[in-house]
């Protein structure tokens, strides 16, 4: 019973995973009945399982215990559903872009943001990201948030997919070690305005707004400032 301990604790980081599939499938539904409050609550509870799923896996060896299955495609998976394509689906189906253009904006999007997680070159040296990591969920949900003129929430949208193949970084809050205090907390704090905009039905009061907005400067550019920042390897 101890000896089967290592291999099951594994499978139930696999399966913490393939929950993400589960509310993949029911913020689809949330959206096809154009309840998009609902539908990021179910991308929230995604996300919140992609940001614990790595670590338990890191500890539990998953690798190591049952090496014949793939946790990484099987999050790469559920990840483009969850990031990219139920986010560019909500852009089809709202009101976010101009009249006309919404579904030329999701065809960018999950056009864009499949090239990305096909690239290798993805992920930097220490862990963050180079170019925009398709973090499509985070756009969409603070364009609703902040209700903004279709036309600028269009050139945001066109600013991101031209930033997916640029070669500027972009951090991952859990992984990159430089300010990673700071950085977490400032993501903590992003998920806790976005609570709070979730229960206002998107439509938040100025000071969740202002929290919203300035967590989400930080997460955007605090990636480039480390890389403008990095010491230079002596020659």
């Amino acid at each position: 019973m101890i000896n089967a301990w290592p291999r099951a604790s594994s499978w139930l980081v696999h399966m913490l995973t393939t929950s993400g599939a589960v509310f993949s499938m029911l913020a689809v539904l949330a959206v096809g009945r154009d309840s998009f409050v609902e539908a990021f609550l179910w991308l929230g509870a995604a996300l919140f399982v992609d940001g614990i799923d790595g670590p338990l896996a890191r500890i539990v060896r998953v690798e190591e215990r049952v090496p014949w299955f793939d946790g990484a495609i099987l999050d790469l998976v559920i990840d483009y559903s969850t990031y990219v394509f139920i986010p560019a689906l909500i852009l089809a189906r709202s009101d976010i872009l101009p009249p006309g253009l919404g579904v030329a904006g999701a065809v960018l999007v999950v056009a864009v943001g499949a090239i990305y997680f096909a690239d290798t070159r993805m992920k930097t040296a220490d862990y963050g990201f180079r170019g925009f990591p398709a973090v499509w969920n985070m756009v969409v949900f603070v364009l609703m948030a902040f209700d903004l003129n279709q036309v600028v929430a269009a050139a945001i949208i066109v600013l991101f997919a031209v930033l997916t193949f640029a070669p500027i970084e972009f951090v991952h809050p859990f992984r990159v070690k430089r300010l990673r205090a700071v950085t977490l907390t400032v993501t903590f704090a992003w998920a806790a305005f976005s609570i709070l905009a979730l229960a206002d039905g998107m439509a938040p009061s100025l000071p969740v707004l202002v929290g919203l907005g300035t967590t989400t400067v930080y997460l955007t550019v605090i990636g480039a400032v480390l890389q403008a920042t990095r010491p230079r390897a002596a020659h």
